[in-house]
């Protein structure tokens, strides 16, 4: 397993296909501050309130010069149906293959009902214009944290 990256080091690059068709890639966002979350599963409740959270704060980061990328292992399609059925307007970003997801370190063991397990941590990575992590959120409690990464943003 790949360490998460560190506040202060280069982002890594990547490219995911992303709902709706097309793809999504951190070289084509230079310039741009970019955040990135990640979450465990599509159509969850807290990954669902995650997703309107930051959907509903889309515009302020956009004023804040912030592109804000949802991803999880879900396949296109599933982010598509996910993105429909709540009215999501972030782009949602497919890696099945988790190369990006371990890239980024956010595959690790949890547990729950006494039974251990490979997952995706929620956590969220913001990325400076120049592909710099500047501050990284782990094990994210859903509540507020979207404007948490907002107000960040907008100091960054």
């Amino acid at each position: 397993m790949t360490a998460s990256p560190t506040e202060g080091t280069p982002a890594p690059g990547f490219t995911l296909p992303v709902d709706g068709g097309g793809s999504i890639s951190l070289s084509a966002l230079k310039g741009r501050k970019v955040v990135v979350y990640f979450y465990p599963k599509a159509d969850t409740p807290g990954c669902t309130k995650e997703s309107m959270d930051f959907s509903r704060l889309k515009p302020a980061f956009e004023l804040a010069g912030a592109t804000v990328i949802g991803v999880s292992a879900d396949k296109v399609a599933a982010q598509d149906k996910f993105k429909a059925k709540h009215e999501l307007t972030v782009p949602l970003a497919s890696d099945p293959d988790r190369e990006m997801i371990e890239r980024y370190g956010v595959w690790v063991e949890k547990s729950m009902y006494g039974k251990t397990f490979m997952g995706i941590e929620r956590a969220t990575f913001l990325i400076d214009a120049k592909g710099m992590v500047r501050k990284v959120w782990h094990n994210v409690k859903v509540e507020g944290h979207a404007e948490e990464v907002l107000t960040a943003s907008k100091a960054l």
